[in-house]
Protein backbone atom coordinates (compact mmCIF):
# COMPACT_ATOMS: atom_id res chain seq x y z
CA UNK A 1 0.00 0.00 0.00
CA UNK A 2 1.54 3.08 -1.04
CA UNK A 3 2.11 5.84 1.85
CA UNK A 4 3.01 10.01 1.95
CA UNK A 5 4.49 10.24 4.92
CA UNK A 6 6.37 7.77 7.01
CA UNK A 7 3.88 8.58 9.62
CA UNK A 8 1.25 7.37 7.14
CA UNK A 9 3.76 4.31 6.82
CA UNK A 10 3.72 3.33 10.33
CA UNK A 11 -0.04 3.30 10.38
CA UNK A 12 -0.37 1.27 7.70
CA UNK A 13 2.19 -1.04 9.46
CA UNK A 14 0.57 -1.26 12.65
CA UNK A 15 -3.11 -1.91 10.44
CA UNK A 16 -1.79 -4.30 8.09
CA UNK A 17 -0.24 -6.61 11.37
CA UNK A 18 -3.49 -6.30 13.39
CA UNK A 19 -5.21 -7.73 10.53
CA UNK A 20 -3.20 -9.91 9.60
CA UNK A 21 -3.75 -11.08 13.61
CA UNK A 22 -6.95 -11.59 12.36
CA UNK A 23 -6.57 -13.96 9.29
CA UNK A 24 -8.63 -16.54 11.12
CA UNK A 25 -10.83 -14.14 13.41
CA UNK A 26 -13.76 -12.66 11.00
CA UNK A 27 -15.37 -11.65 14.23
CA UNK A 28 -12.62 -9.71 15.60
CA UNK A 29 -11.82 -8.54 12.12
CA UNK A 30 -14.95 -6.87 11.59
CA UNK A 31 -15.21 -5.09 15.73
CA UNK A 32 -11.80 -3.87 14.64
CA UNK A 33 -12.57 -2.43 11.08
CA UNK A 34 -15.26 -0.25 11.44
CA UNK A 35 -15.94 2.69 13.75
CA UNK A 36 -19.03 1.31 15.10
CA UNK A 37 -21.00 3.82 17.26
CA UNK A 38 -19.53 6.53 15.32
CA UNK A 39 -20.90 8.36 11.75
CA UNK A 40 -22.48 6.19 9.58
CA UNK A 41 -22.60 3.88 12.07
CA UNK A 42 -23.73 6.22 15.09
CA UNK A 43 -26.57 3.71 16.06
CA UNK A 44 -24.52 0.44 15.25
CA UNK A 45 -22.66 -1.43 18.03
CA UNK A 46 -21.55 -4.12 15.71
CA UNK A 47 -23.01 -7.63 13.93
CA UNK A 48 -26.24 -8.86 15.01
CA UNK A 49 -26.37 -12.33 16.99
CA UNK A 50 -26.96 -14.38 13.46
CA UNK A 51 -24.16 -12.52 12.16
CA UNK A 52 -21.56 -13.14 14.97
CA UNK A 53 -22.71 -16.69 15.19
CA UNK A 54 -21.74 -17.58 11.89
CA UNK A 55 -18.59 -15.41 11.89
CA UNK A 56 -17.71 -17.27 14.62
CA UNK A 57 -18.56 -20.69 12.89
CA UNK A 58 -16.11 -19.80 10.39
CA UNK A 59 -13.67 -18.68 12.51
CA UNK A 60 -13.54 -21.84 14.15
CA UNK A 61 -13.45 -23.97 10.72
CA UNK A 62 -10.17 -22.03 10.00
CA UNK A 63 -8.35 -22.18 13.05
CA UNK A 64 -8.73 -26.01 13.36
CA UNK A 65 -5.45 -27.46 11.30
CA UNK A 66 -7.63 -30.80 10.20
CA UNK A 67 -10.83 -28.49 8.56
CA UNK A 68 -9.23 -25.06 7.48
CA UNK A 69 -8.34 -26.58 3.81
CA UNK A 70 -11.58 -28.49 3.58
CA UNK A 71 -14.42 -26.29 2.38
CA UNK A 72 -16.34 -23.81 4.28
CA UNK A 73 -20.26 -24.18 2.74
CA UNK A 74 -22.63 -21.97 4.62
CA UNK A 75 -26.20 -21.76 3.00
CA UNK A 76 -28.96 -19.03 4.81
CA UNK A 77 -32.46 -18.85 3.92
CA UNK A 78 -34.23 -15.72 5.69
CA UNK A 79 -36.97 -13.15 5.70
CA UNK A 80 -36.45 -9.43 4.69
CA UNK A 81 -33.97 -7.51 6.49
CA UNK A 82 -31.97 -9.48 8.82
CA UNK A 83 -28.58 -7.56 7.13
CA UNK A 84 -27.46 -10.40 5.20
CA UNK A 85 -25.78 -7.65 2.46
CA UNK A 86 -23.92 -6.42 5.35
CA UNK A 87 -22.65 -10.04 6.29
CA UNK A 88 -21.60 -10.64 2.56
CA UNK A 89 -19.99 -7.40 2.74
CA UNK A 90 -18.25 -7.69 5.92
CA UNK A 91 -16.91 -11.49 4.39
CA UNK A 92 -15.44 -9.91 1.39
CA UNK A 93 -13.73 -7.35 3.19
CA UNK A 94 -12.42 -9.15 5.86
CA UNK A 95 -11.11 -11.82 3.30
CA UNK A 96 -9.21 -9.71 0.90
CA UNK A 97 -7.99 -6.92 4.14
CA UNK A 98 -6.26 -10.47 6.18
CA UNK A 99 -5.22 -12.86 3.22
CA UNK A 100 -2.36 -11.99 0.31
CA UNK A 101 -3.91 -12.61 -3.11
CA UNK A 102 -7.23 -13.52 -1.76
CA UNK A 103 -9.68 -14.20 -4.49
CA UNK A 104 -12.91 -13.01 -3.99
CA UNK A 105 -15.95 -14.22 -6.69
CA UNK A 106 -19.58 -12.32 -6.10
CA UNK A 107 -22.34 -13.77 -8.17
CA UNK A 108 -26.13 -12.97 -7.55
CA UNK A 109 -29.64 -14.21 -8.81
CA UNK A 110 -30.03 -11.81 -11.64
CA UNK A 111 -27.68 -9.00 -13.50
CA UNK A 112 -29.79 -6.35 -11.97
CA UNK A 113 -29.29 -7.82 -8.27
CA UNK A 114 -25.78 -7.50 -8.49
CA UNK A 115 -25.33 -4.31 -10.18
CA UNK A 116 -28.11 -2.02 -8.27
CA UNK A 117 -28.05 -3.88 -4.60
CA UNK A 118 -25.44 -6.16 -3.60
CA UNK A 119 -22.15 -4.53 -5.24
CA UNK A 120 -23.41 -0.90 -4.04
CA UNK A 121 -24.07 -2.56 -0.48
CA UNK A 122 -20.32 -3.62 -0.70
CA UNK A 123 -18.99 -1.11 -1.77
CA UNK A 124 -20.33 1.10 1.11
CA UNK A 125 -18.98 -0.60 3.83
CA UNK A 126 -15.46 -0.75 1.87
CA UNK A 127 -16.00 3.00 1.92
CA UNK A 128 -16.66 3.01 5.62
CA UNK A 129 -13.77 0.44 6.52
CA UNK A 130 -10.74 2.07 8.30
CA UNK A 131 -8.86 0.80 5.55
CA UNK A 132 -10.49 1.97 2.79
CA UNK A 133 -7.69 3.31 0.88
CA UNK A 134 -6.13 0.10 0.12
CA UNK A 135 -9.06 -0.58 -2.24
CA UNK A 136 -9.71 0.72 -5.68
CA UNK A 137 -13.88 -0.39 -5.89
CA UNK A 138 -15.31 -0.51 -9.57
CA UNK A 139 -18.84 -1.24 -10.47
CA UNK A 140 -17.69 -4.77 -11.34
CA UNK A 141 -14.46 -4.83 -9.38
CA UNK A 142 -12.50 -4.14 -6.02
CA UNK A 143 -9.24 -4.33 -6.25
CA UNK A 144 -6.23 -4.29 -3.66
CA UNK A 145 -4.03 -1.26 -4.21
CA UNK A 146 -0.39 -3.15 -4.03
CA UNK A 147 2.47 -3.18 -6.98
CA UNK A 148 2.15 -6.35 -8.62
CA UNK A 149 -1.18 -7.84 -7.48
CA UNK A 150 -3.63 -5.96 -9.43
CA UNK A 151 -4.94 -9.31 -10.96
CA UNK A 152 -4.53 -11.95 -7.97
CA UNK A 153 -5.58 -9.78 -5.49
CA UNK A 154 -8.95 -8.63 -5.68
CA UNK A 155 -13.02 -9.26 -5.76
CA UNK A 156 -14.82 -9.59 -8.84
CA UNK A 157 -18.48 -9.37 -9.54
CA UNK A 158 -19.88 -11.38 -12.44
CA UNK A 159 -22.81 -12.21 -14.37
CA UNK A 160 -23.80 -16.02 -15.23
CA UNK A 161 -25.24 -17.40 -18.38
CA UNK A 162 -27.53 -20.62 -18.41
CA UNK A 163 -26.63 -20.77 -21.93
CA UNK A 164 -22.56 -20.87 -21.04
CA UNK A 165 -22.24 -22.16 -17.62
CA UNK A 166 -18.17 -22.64 -18.28
CA UNK A 167 -17.91 -18.99 -18.13
CA UNK A 168 -18.58 -18.82 -14.28
CA UNK A 169 -15.64 -21.87 -14.19
CA UNK A 170 -12.22 -21.41 -13.58
CA UNK A 171 -12.45 -19.75 -9.81
CA UNK A 172 -9.16 -22.10 -8.80
CA UNK A 173 -7.07 -19.88 -6.13
CA UNK A 174 -4.43 -23.03 -5.51
CA UNK A 175 -2.49 -22.32 -2.58
CA UNK A 176 -4.31 -19.68 -1.01
CA UNK A 177 -7.63 -18.33 0.00
CA UNK A 178 -10.60 -18.81 -2.24
CA UNK A 179 -14.26 -17.03 -1.67
CA UNK A 180 -17.51 -17.73 -3.08
CA UNK A 181 -20.33 -15.32 -2.83
CA UNK A 182 -23.98 -16.27 -4.04
CA UNK A 183 -26.63 -13.66 -3.15
CA UNK A 184 -30.22 -13.71 -3.63
CA UNK A 185 -28.68 -17.75 -4.51
CA UNK A 186 -32.01 -19.21 -5.33
CA UNK A 187 -32.25 -17.41 -8.82
CA UNK A 188 -29.18 -18.75 -9.63
CA UNK A 189 -29.42 -21.83 -12.51
CA UNK A 190 -28.51 -25.11 -10.98
CA UNK A 191 -25.81 -25.72 -14.25
CA UNK A 192 -23.99 -22.57 -12.25
CA UNK A 193 -23.69 -24.45 -9.60
CA UNK A 194 -22.65 -28.03 -10.17
CA UNK A 195 -19.63 -25.68 -12.41
CA UNK A 196 -18.70 -24.02 -9.15
CA UNK A 197 -17.79 -27.28 -7.54
CA UNK A 198 -15.30 -27.69 -9.77
CA UNK A 199 -13.12 -25.01 -7.84
CA UNK A 200 -13.17 -26.65 -4.71
CA UNK A 201 -10.71 -29.76 -5.27
CA UNK A 202 -7.60 -27.52 -4.89
CA UNK A 203 -5.69 -28.40 -2.04
CA UNK A 204 -3.70 -26.75 0.59
CA UNK A 205 -6.42 -23.71 0.14
CA UNK A 206 -8.64 -22.01 1.96
CA UNK A 207 -11.89 -22.43 0.59
CA UNK A 208 -15.59 -20.41 1.63
CA UNK A 209 -18.38 -20.87 -0.04
CA UNK A 210 -21.59 -18.76 1.30
CA UNK A 211 -24.94 -18.70 -0.34
CA UNK A 212 -27.59 -16.68 0.89
CA UNK A 213 -31.22 -15.68 -0.18
CA UNK A 214 -35.20 -15.98 0.30
CA UNK A 215 -36.33 -19.41 -0.71
CA UNK A 216 -38.68 -18.66 -3.47
CA UNK A 217 -38.92 -21.89 -5.08
CA UNK A 218 -39.23 -25.75 -3.98
CA UNK A 219 -36.69 -27.06 -6.08
CA UNK A 220 -33.18 -26.06 -7.67
CA UNK A 221 -29.46 -26.09 -5.85
CA UNK A 222 -30.45 -23.44 -3.31
CA UNK A 223 -33.56 -25.60 -2.08
CA UNK A 224 -31.33 -28.74 -1.88
CA UNK A 225 -28.88 -26.76 0.18
CA UNK A 226 -30.89 -25.67 2.32
CA UNK A 227 -34.17 -28.09 2.64
CA UNK A 228 -33.18 -31.07 0.55
CA UNK A 229 -29.91 -33.47 -0.23
CA UNK A 230 -27.36 -31.09 0.18
CA UNK A 231 -27.99 -30.09 3.52
CA UNK A 232 -25.24 -32.22 5.11
CA UNK A 233 -22.77 -30.31 3.00
CA UNK A 234 -24.07 -27.52 3.38
CA UNK A 235 -24.80 -26.70 7.33
CA UNK A 236 -27.33 -24.58 6.40
CA UNK A 237 -29.25 -22.23 8.98
CA UNK A 238 -33.29 -20.81 8.31
CA UNK A 239 -33.02 -17.45 9.95
CA UNK A 240 -36.80 -15.67 10.79
CA UNK A 241 -37.15 -11.83 10.72
CA UNK A 242 -38.68 -12.13 13.62
CA UNK A 243 -36.29 -13.44 15.55
CA UNK A 244 -33.35 -10.61 14.38
CA UNK A 245 -32.42 -7.90 16.17
CA UNK A 246 -32.94 -4.17 14.94
CA UNK A 247 -36.27 -5.29 12.60
CA UNK A 248 -39.51 -3.60 12.69
CA UNK A 249 -41.42 -6.40 14.70
CA UNK A 250 -44.79 -4.30 14.77
CA UNK A 251 -44.90 -4.21 10.72
CA UNK A 252 -44.16 -7.59 10.07
CA UNK A 253 -46.42 -9.03 12.91
CA UNK A 254 -48.90 -6.56 10.86
CA UNK A 255 -48.10 -8.62 7.99
CA UNK A 256 -48.66 -12.07 9.41
CA UNK A 257 -52.05 -11.29 10.69
CA UNK A 258 -52.99 -10.07 7.19
CA UNK A 259 -51.80 -12.92 5.06
CA UNK A 260 -51.70 -15.51 7.58
CA UNK A 261 -48.83 -17.29 8.89
CA UNK A 262 -48.60 -20.10 6.26
CA UNK A 263 -48.77 -18.13 3.50
CA UNK A 264 -46.46 -18.55 0.94
CA UNK A 265 -45.76 -14.46 1.46
CA UNK A 266 -44.95 -14.75 4.87
CA UNK A 267 -43.33 -17.96 4.73
CA UNK A 268 -40.65 -17.01 2.12
CA UNK A 269 -40.16 -12.55 2.76
CA UNK A 270 -40.35 -13.42 6.58
CA UNK A 271 -39.68 -16.83 8.29
CA UNK A 272 -37.14 -18.16 5.77
CA UNK A 273 -39.13 -21.22 4.72
CA UNK A 274 -39.49 -22.23 0.91
CA UNK A 275 -43.22 -21.40 -0.81
CA UNK A 276 -45.38 -24.44 -0.47
CA UNK A 277 -47.90 -22.99 -3.91
CA UNK A 278 -44.67 -21.68 -5.49
CA UNK A 279 -42.99 -18.34 -5.20
CA UNK A 280 -46.04 -17.13 -3.42
CA UNK A 281 -48.57 -16.03 -6.46
CA UNK A 282 -51.77 -17.99 -6.69
CA UNK A 283 -51.28 -18.61 -10.35
CA UNK A 284 -47.58 -19.74 -10.54
CA UNK A 285 -45.86 -19.10 -13.68
CA UNK A 286 -45.85 -23.07 -15.21
CA UNK A 287 -49.38 -22.14 -15.53
CA UNK A 288 -49.42 -19.70 -17.17
CA UNK A 289 -46.18 -20.48 -19.53
CA UNK A 290 -48.71 -23.69 -20.40
CA UNK A 291 -51.92 -22.19 -21.21
CA UNK A 292 -49.81 -19.53 -23.85
CA UNK A 293 -48.42 -22.50 -25.57
CA UNK A 294 -52.06 -23.87 -26.26
CA UNK A 295 -54.29 -23.58 -29.16
CA UNK A 296 -57.51 -21.96 -28.55
CA UNK A 297 -60.50 -24.26 -28.92
CA UNK A 298 -64.14 -24.04 -28.24
CA UNK A 299 -67.10 -25.55 -29.38
CA UNK A 300 -69.29 -23.85 -31.92
CA UNK A 301 -72.70 -23.57 -29.74
CA UNK A 302 -70.02 -21.86 -27.13
CA UNK A 303 -71.43 -18.64 -25.74
CA UNK A 304 -68.72 -15.56 -26.59
CA UNK A 305 -68.49 -13.47 -23.22
CA UNK A 306 -67.05 -10.35 -22.70
CA UNK A 307 -65.49 -9.44 -19.46
CA UNK A 308 -64.55 -5.15 -18.97
CA UNK A 309 -62.44 -4.12 -16.19
CA UNK A 310 -62.91 -0.44 -15.63
CA UNK A 311 -60.05 2.44 -14.44
CA UNK A 312 -60.53 6.06 -13.94
CA UNK A 313 -56.87 7.61 -14.69
CA UNK A 314 -53.25 6.94 -12.94
CA UNK A 315 -51.48 3.98 -15.02
CA UNK A 316 -54.20 1.15 -14.79
CA UNK A 317 -55.92 1.06 -18.07
CA UNK A 318 -59.81 -0.07 -19.14
CA UNK A 319 -59.29 -3.33 -20.55
CA UNK A 320 -61.85 -5.34 -22.14
CA UNK A 321 -61.11 -9.43 -23.03
CA UNK A 322 -62.78 -12.29 -24.51
CA UNK A 323 -63.25 -15.76 -24.14
CA UNK A 324 -65.37 -18.45 -26.01
CA UNK A 325 -64.80 -22.43 -24.13
CA UNK A 326 -61.02 -22.93 -23.61
CA UNK A 327 -60.09 -19.74 -26.05
CA UNK A 328 -59.10 -16.43 -24.86
CA UNK A 329 -56.67 -16.03 -27.55
CA UNK A 330 -58.48 -16.00 -30.88
CA UNK A 331 -60.05 -12.21 -29.95
CA UNK A 332 -57.80 -9.59 -29.10
CA UNK A 333 -57.91 -7.47 -26.19
CA UNK A 334 -59.29 -3.54 -26.48
CA UNK A 335 -57.51 -1.32 -24.24
CA UNK A 336 -58.59 2.26 -23.66
CA UNK A 337 -56.08 4.33 -21.58
CA UNK A 338 -57.55 4.99 -17.79
CA UNK A 339 -57.46 9.23 -18.05
CA UNK A 340 -59.25 9.50 -21.62
CA UNK A 341 -62.34 7.55 -19.28
CA UNK A 342 -63.55 9.78 -17.16
CA UNK A 343 -66.76 10.48 -18.88
CA UNK A 344 -68.93 7.78 -18.99
CA UNK A 345 -70.17 8.17 -22.21
CA UNK A 346 -66.94 7.16 -23.71
CA UNK A 347 -66.74 3.87 -21.88
CA UNK A 348 -70.25 3.15 -22.67
CA UNK A 349 -69.87 3.66 -26.69
CA UNK A 350 -66.68 1.37 -26.32
CA UNK A 351 -69.10 -1.40 -24.65
CA UNK A 352 -71.85 -0.40 -27.42
CA UNK A 353 -69.26 -1.10 -30.43
CA UNK A 354 -68.45 -4.19 -29.16
CA UNK A 355 -71.86 -5.43 -28.86
CA UNK A 356 -72.53 -4.59 -32.17
CA UNK A 357 -69.46 -6.28 -33.96
CA UNK A 358 -69.59 -9.94 -34.77
CA UNK A 359 -66.45 -11.90 -34.16
CA UNK A 360 -65.32 -14.86 -36.47
CA UNK A 361 -69.53 -14.80 -37.20
CA UNK A 362 -70.53 -14.58 -33.31
CA UNK A 363 -71.50 -11.79 -31.48
CA UNK A 364 -71.07 -11.06 -27.61
CA UNK A 365 -73.52 -13.42 -25.62
CA UNK A 366 -73.41 -11.94 -22.52
CA UNK A 367 -70.62 -8.89 -21.25
CA UNK A 368 -69.71 -8.95 -17.57
CA UNK A 369 -68.16 -5.43 -15.90
CA UNK A 370 -66.62 -4.00 -12.81
CA UNK A 371 -69.53 -2.95 -10.77
CA UNK A 372 -67.08 -1.22 -8.54
CA UNK A 373 -65.84 1.57 -10.77
CA UNK A 374 -64.28 4.47 -8.88
CA UNK A 375 -67.51 6.94 -7.90
CA UNK A 376 -70.12 4.80 -9.32
CA UNK A 377 -68.86 5.64 -12.53
CA UNK A 378 -69.19 1.81 -13.65
CA UNK A 379 -73.11 1.84 -12.93
CA UNK A 380 -73.45 5.20 -14.70
CA UNK A 381 -71.60 3.42 -17.53
CA UNK A 382 -73.61 0.11 -17.80
CA UNK A 383 -76.65 2.26 -17.44
CA UNK A 384 -76.09 4.27 -20.79
CA UNK A 385 -75.52 0.91 -22.81
CA UNK A 386 -78.94 -0.81 -21.22
CA UNK A 387 -80.62 2.56 -22.54
CA UNK A 388 -79.62 1.33 -25.78
CA UNK A 389 -81.06 -1.16 -25.70
CA UNK A 390 -78.72 -4.20 -24.66
CA UNK A 391 -80.09 -6.36 -22.13
CA UNK A 392 -76.87 -9.25 -22.11
CA UNK A 393 -74.96 -7.20 -19.90
CA UNK A 394 -74.24 -7.29 -16.14
CA UNK A 395 -72.07 -5.56 -13.38
CA UNK A 396 -70.36 -7.33 -11.30
CA UNK A 397 -68.48 -6.15 -7.39
CA UNK A 398 -65.59 -7.59 -6.83
CA UNK A 399 -66.21 -6.84 -3.22
CA UNK A 400 -69.62 -8.64 -2.42
CA UNK A 401 -69.51 -12.22 -1.01
CA UNK A 402 -69.05 -15.28 -3.51
CA UNK A 403 -71.73 -17.03 -4.53
CA UNK A 404 -69.70 -20.40 -3.44
CA UNK A 405 -69.15 -18.91 -0.11
CA UNK A 406 -67.87 -22.66 1.15
CA UNK A 407 -64.93 -21.80 -1.06
CA UNK A 408 -64.32 -18.79 -1.69
CA UNK A 409 -64.45 -15.21 0.12
CA UNK A 410 -65.35 -12.48 -2.43
CA UNK A 411 -66.63 -12.74 -6.06
CA UNK A 412 -63.00 -11.46 -7.32
CA UNK A 413 -61.88 -14.81 -5.21
CA UNK A 414 -64.64 -17.19 -6.55
CA UNK A 415 -63.98 -15.66 -10.44
CA UNK A 416 -59.89 -15.89 -10.31
CA UNK A 417 -60.44 -19.01 -8.40
CA UNK A 418 -62.81 -20.62 -11.95
CA UNK A 419 -60.26 -19.15 -13.71
CA UNK A 420 -56.98 -20.68 -12.49
CA UNK A 421 -59.19 -23.58 -12.37
CA UNK A 422 -59.95 -23.27 -16.38
CA UNK A 423 -56.08 -22.51 -17.09
CA UNK A 424 -55.19 -25.53 -15.24
CA UNK A 425 -58.19 -27.69 -17.78
CA UNK A 426 -57.04 -26.39 -20.69
CA UNK A 427 -57.43 -22.76 -21.48
CA UNK A 428 -55.64 -20.84 -23.90
CA UNK A 429 -54.43 -17.69 -23.55
CA UNK A 430 -52.27 -15.15 -25.59
CA UNK A 431 -48.70 -14.09 -25.00
CA UNK A 432 -49.16 -10.42 -23.58
CA UNK A 433 -46.70 -9.90 -20.92
CA UNK A 434 -49.26 -7.67 -19.43
CA UNK A 435 -51.45 -10.80 -19.06
CA UNK A 436 -49.15 -12.94 -17.66
CA UNK A 437 -47.93 -10.56 -15.11
CA UNK A 438 -51.37 -9.63 -13.83
CA UNK A 439 -52.29 -13.53 -13.61
CA UNK A 440 -48.94 -14.03 -11.50
CA UNK A 441 -49.00 -10.35 -8.83
CA UNK A 442 -52.15 -12.10 -6.42
CA UNK A 443 -50.85 -13.76 -3.36
CA UNK A 444 -52.91 -15.85 -1.14
CA UNK A 445 -53.72 -14.71 2.33
CA UNK A 446 -54.73 -16.73 5.29
CA UNK A 447 -58.95 -17.63 6.08
CA UNK A 448 -60.02 -19.11 9.30
CA UNK A 449 -62.78 -20.91 7.18
CA UNK A 450 -59.37 -22.49 4.61
CA UNK A 451 -61.29 -20.59 1.70
CA UNK A 452 -59.73 -19.26 -1.12
CA UNK A 453 -58.96 -15.48 -0.37
CA UNK A 454 -56.95 -13.50 -2.66
CA UNK A 455 -54.96 -10.20 -1.03
CA UNK A 456 -56.65 -7.06 -1.41
CA UNK A 457 -55.69 -4.92 -4.49
CA UNK A 458 -54.11 -1.84 -2.50
CA UNK A 459 -52.45 -4.18 -0.46
CA UNK A 460 -50.86 -5.89 -3.38
CA UNK A 461 -49.43 -3.19 -4.83
CA UNK A 462 -47.95 -2.01 -1.74
CA UNK A 463 -46.21 -5.26 -1.31
CA UNK A 464 -44.93 -5.07 -5.32
CA UNK A 465 -44.04 -1.56 -5.12
CA UNK A 466 -41.63 -2.33 -2.04
CA UNK A 467 -40.18 -5.35 -4.19
CA UNK A 468 -39.60 -2.92 -7.08
CA UNK A 469 -41.95 -4.99 -9.51
CA UNK A 470 -44.57 -3.60 -11.71
CA UNK A 471 -47.66 -2.40 -8.79
CA UNK A 472 -50.40 -1.38 -11.12
CA UNK A 473 -53.75 -2.97 -11.06
CA UNK A 474 -54.11 -6.23 -12.52
CA UNK A 475 -56.12 -5.17 -15.68
CA UNK A 476 -55.37 -7.64 -18.07
CA UNK A 477 -56.55 -10.52 -15.52
CA UNK A 478 -59.26 -8.90 -13.79
CA UNK A 479 -61.47 -8.86 -17.52
CA UNK A 480 -60.53 -12.32 -17.97
CA UNK A 481 -61.43 -13.13 -14.85
CA UNK A 482 -65.25 -11.34 -15.04
CA UNK A 483 -65.57 -13.84 -17.75
CA UNK A 484 -66.57 -16.24 -15.37
CA UNK A 485 -68.86 -14.30 -13.25
CA UNK A 486 -71.65 -16.49 -13.96
CA UNK A 487 -72.51 -19.67 -15.89
CA UNK A 488 -73.94 -18.22 -19.48
CA UNK A 489 -76.03 -20.85 -21.21
CA UNK A 490 -77.10 -20.77 -25.03
CA UNK A 491 -80.08 -23.15 -26.64
CA UNK A 492 -78.86 -26.68 -27.52
CA UNK A 493 -76.97 -26.75 -30.61
CA UNK A 494 -74.56 -29.71 -32.20
CA UNK A 495 -71.45 -29.88 -30.73
CA UNK A 496 -67.98 -30.21 -32.53
CA UNK A 497 -64.32 -29.54 -31.05
CA UNK A 498 -62.57 -27.14 -33.09
CA UNK A 499 -59.40 -24.98 -32.92
CA UNK A 500 -59.98 -21.17 -33.74
CA UNK A 501 -63.71 -22.22 -33.38
CA UNK A 502 -66.11 -22.38 -36.39
CA UNK A 503 -69.34 -21.12 -38.07
CA UNK A 504 -71.68 -23.87 -39.79
CA UNK A 505 -71.41 -24.60 -43.17
CA UNK A 506 -73.69 -24.94 -46.13
CA UNK A 507 -73.54 -28.79 -45.96
CA UNK A 508 -74.46 -28.78 -41.97
CA UNK A 509 -70.88 -29.51 -41.07
CA UNK A 510 -68.28 -27.60 -39.45
CA UNK A 511 -65.87 -24.84 -40.61
CA UNK A 512 -62.70 -23.75 -39.11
Amino acid sequence: MICDTPDQASVQREMIADLMRYRYEPLKAIKYGFKWGEGELANETGPRAWQRRQLEELGAHLRNPETRYKPFRKADSSGHGIGKSAFISWIIWWGLSTFEDCKVIVMAGTGDQLKTKTQPEVAKWFRMAINAAWFEVNVTSIKVLEPGHETNWRCDFNTWSEENPQASAGAHNKDKRLIIIYDEASGIHNEIWKTQQGALTDDNTEIIWIACSQCTRKDGAFYDAVFGVERHRWNPEVIDSREVEGINLEEINQTVELYGEESDHVRVRYRGLYPVVGEGSFIHQELINQAQERTGAALFDEPLIAGVDFAWGGADENVIRFRKGFDAKTIKPIRIRGELTRDPAVMAGRIVDVLNTTYNGQKVDMLFADGSGVGGNAGAVMARVRMLGFTNVMEVNFGHDALDNQHYVLRRDEMWGKMKDWLRDGGAIDRDPGLAADLSKPILMGDKKQRIKLEPKDVMKRRLSKMGIDSASPDDADALALTFAMPVSLPQKPKAHVSGWAAPSGDGGWMA
